[in-house]
């Protein structure tokens, strides 16, 4: 969905994301720990992992190892 900010910060190292079927924060508290891969079109991987729900409609936070680039924005991740 978008990076983690506040009114003038950015954190380009975590990221809000969206799951299909996931709907209520209390499916997402249940995703909390698994590990996330995110692959760059030149087939590098960043990993991260689900630290959080935000929100109350199943929005979860994830923390990747290193910045994430702005192309990431809307993409798709692989949750395992």
């Amino acid at each position: 969905m978008n990076f983690r900010g506040g009114r003038h910060t950015q954190y380009d190292n975590q990221m809000i994301i969206l799951v299909d079927g996931v709907d209520s924060k209390e499916k997402a508290n249940a995703l909390i720990g698994k590990k996330v891969i995110w692959s760059s079109p030149a087939k590098k991987e960043i990993k991260g992992i689900v630290k959080s729900a935000h929100g109350s409609k199943g929005a979860l936070r994830i923390l990747f190892e290193k910045g994430m680039p702005g192309q990431s924005i809307g993409q798709k991740v692989k949750i395992e």
